[in-house]
């Protein structure tokens, strides 16, 4: 039988066919140019979302005479698994949820010009296999040295407490310290704070659990997890301590750092002239609390 009889079957005509035969095929050959466009983009920015995506072929696709909206170039990302995957769930290492004294922020107005006059904690997860570990770590505000460090398998005080007992060996200078850190309740444990009313040091606490309240601690985590791979993901426990020992020991003694005239934290640390920022500092204008008006 041929199409005529067919279509007359169906009551539709010939050109009615033929007509979304073309129709079907104009719609694969946009969808293949669209892909393709979506490769060449993708090339050089793997991760970018859908609605930058379409922004980003928007142009091209009217130059092509294409007309996709987002959500038919959504079905047709979805159908070709070209979407971008969330992020898995990140561990939660912050749990401020507790009935532990809090401390006020000391640290809000304190630009330091010296080293071991502010140290700066904070935790971040390493992942081993299909669980995580917890990098427990110390730094130096000033030097950006890394003091003292801890990777433990539970999200217990013991990590904060052991980075901070390297850190206190490691310390070269007795003056007026300040050690800042969030809410969470290792920091606010009795054992921790016990820890540091020992040495005399200062407690500074984040108020409102915001990033910017203790950048210096998380830039340090996002340097360690990009440029020293901590953020991969390791076989065993065991390679995951010789990847962080290797790259607490590149970070301080190798990598010059910005903030540091453009050398080693470890150099910075012990250097005697002033360090030179080699970055806009909008902050430079304020009044620089000393660490004992700090402290009263």
């Amino acid at each position: 039988m041929g199409i005529g009889p067919l279509c007359r079957l169906f009551g539709k005509s010939r050109h009615a066919y033929y007509d979304r035969k073309y129709h079907f095929k104009s719609i694969h050959q946009d969808e293949v140019v669209v892909l393709d466009m979506v490769a060449q983009i993708r090339r050089e920015l793997p991760g970018l979302g859908l609605h930058k995506l379409y922004r980003c072929l928007r142009k091209p696709m009217l130059d092509q005479d294409i007309k996709m909206g987002r959500d038919k170039l959504n079905t047709l990302l979805r159908k070709h698994g070209l979407l971008i995957a969330r992020g898995f769930r990140k561990p939660r290492t912050t749990q401020s949820n507790h009935l532990l004294r809090r401390y006020p922020d000391l640290a809000k107005h304190l630009l330091p010009d010296r080293s071991e006059q502010l140290w700066v904690s904070d935790i971040t997860f390493i992942c081993i296999g299909y669980s995580f570990n917890y990098l427990s770590l110390v730094t130096d505000a000033y030097s950006k040295r890394i003091m003292g460090y801890c990777l433990h398998p539970y999200l217990t005080n013991d990590g904060s407490i052991n980075a901070l007992k390297m850190a206190l060996q490691n310390r070269s200078y007795h003056l007026p310290l300040i050690h800042h850190s969030d809410r969470g309740v290792q920091y606010c444990s009795y054992d921790y704070i016990i820890l540091l009313n020992e040495h005399k040091i200062g407690i500074s606490m984040t108020q409102h659990g915001e990033a910017y309240e203790n950048p210096i601690a998380e830039r340090i985590n996002g340097i360690l997890k990009t440029e020293f791979k901590l953020g991969e993901v390791f076989r065993s426990r065991t390679e995951a301590l010789l990847a962080v020992r290797r790259a607490v020991e590149a970070y301080n003694t190798l990598r010059p750092h910005m903030s540091c005239s453009l050398m080693t934290p470890s150099a910075a640390h012990q250097a005697t002239e002033p360090l030179v920022k080699h970055w806009k500092n909008n902050r430079r204008n304020r009044k620089i609390p000393s660490v004992l008006d700090v402290m009263k």
